[in-house]
């Protein structure tokens, strides 16, 4: 059994502002010019570049400064955080703008609350032992995928444990959310596949969810809706703008979801293939999905029969029925899409799998929150069945 009702408590942190909709990145120029910040700190990937320097070349007849890194060119670790925080020091912004994926996002947010003291970074790992944020924060995500534009959490490699650590807080949750479908258009259509993905498995984990409520629920059934339905339209038909439109809009009510929610055992487990062998964190989760799904399936036939007919899928005779029917077609979009469907075709050592189940263990934040709980050996075993 999972959820509560609509009597129990919940705390909801957002962006003062979410800007949405196509145009809306050609308004931020605007707001920013009138704003009341005059030195930005701008953190873009070398794909933004371009988009970053349009915010920069905006600002310049104002009389604002700016400057641009733009060196976040993977899912970034401790190192990269330290390395963009001191040129932010030297810097001192009164503002931080993030222009690219859920890596720069992340980046820009721990910037934002860590510049004055970055050293901290160690010290704020986990939940809510980040206590405070002065610079302002935008974020304008050019994916659709991580929804960390709208969320309290940011992930970085530590590289000495080898594993992927997050900092929740409220303090990271930015000030401003900016997202222009047409900044995705270009995303090429493997990353579009598996940071799409990514988005249906947040909303996914967040609805069947031992944490869940029905206020979140409604984010979460809306987001598995609209992505399931314009993920591969998006994928296959780029330039798409209404397919495009609905997926960052569905991974936008995921990113919603993280706070008062999160995740589950999808992303726990999927969170040792990025580490250890840099799997990309949406192809690590849709490999996962339906084998931790099929693991869940005894403690939520309800949750995930709702999500199979918010997907699309015929009802059948029974719940568990619907659910499985669900199940696979989620298998479906996964495979018509070009994601990898198994830990052999990622080139994962299957001799892997038990360091992997022992590390996911660690992610007790996450693993909490699963609607079945997950010992060791349940790990081992979707590991094993993934693997096939």
């Amino acid at each position: 059994m999972t959820g509560s009702s609509v009597q129990s408590p919940i705390t909801v942190h957002l962006p003062h502002r979410i800007a949405f909709g196509v145009g809306t990145f050609g308004r931020l120029q605007e707001s920013l010019s009138i704003s009341r910040f005059q030195k930005i700190f701008i953190l873009s990937a070398p794909a933004t570049r371009e988009a970053a320097q349009q915010i920069a070349d905006q600002l310049r007849p104002s009389g604002k400064t700016s400057i641009i890194w733009s060196d976040i060119t993977t899912e970034p670790s401790i190192t990269t955080f330290l390395t963009a925080a001191r040129v932010a020091t030297d810097f001192s912004p009164d503002c931080v703008i993030g222009i690219g994926g859920g890596s720069v996002l992340d980046v820009a947010k721990l910037i934002a609350a860590l510049w004055t003291d970055p050293a901290r970074i160690h010290d704020v790992f986990g939940i809510e032992k980040l206590d405070r944020r002065s610079t302002h924060l935008i974020c304008i995500p050019t994916t659709a995928g991580t929804g960390s534009e709208v969320s309290p959490n940011a992930i970085l490699l530590d590289e000495q444990e080898n594993l992927k650590k997050g900092v929740i807080s409220q303090w990271l949750v930015p000030d401003e959310a900016w997202c222009d479908p047409t900044l995705t258009l270009t995303v090429p259509s493997a990353f579009t596949a598996a940071v799409g993905m990514d988005a249906l498995v947040h909303c996914i984990e967040a609805y069947a969810n031992r944490f869940s409520h029905p206020m979140v629920d409604a984010w979460a059934i809306e987001g598995v809706r609209l992505i399931s339905s314009s993920l591969k339209q998006a994928v296959l038909h780029g330039r798409d703008l209404e397919s495009r439109s609905r997926v960052m809009l569905g991974a936008l009510y995921g990113g919603m979801c993280l706070g008062p929610v999160n995740t589950g055992a999808v992303h726990a487990l999927a969170y040792p293939l990025g580490s250890e062998f840099k799997v990309a964190h949406g192809v690590s989760n849709s490999v996962l999905l339906t084998h931790v799904m099929r693991f869940n399936l005894p403690s939520v036939e309800k949750k995930y029969a709702d999500i199979a007919l918010a997907m699309g899928v015929t009802a059948q005779k029974t719940e568990r029925l619907t659910a499985e029917q669900g199940l696979e077609f989620l298998s479906n979009l996964s495979r018509e899409i070009g994601i990898p469907q198994s830990l052999s075709a990622l080139e994962v050592p299957q001799d892997a799998i038990p360091r992997m189940a022992s590390a996911a263990m660690k992610v007790t934040r996450l693993l909490e929150r699963n609607p079945r709980p997950v010992t060791y050996e349940d790990a081992v075993h979707i590991y094993q069945q993934a693997f096939l």
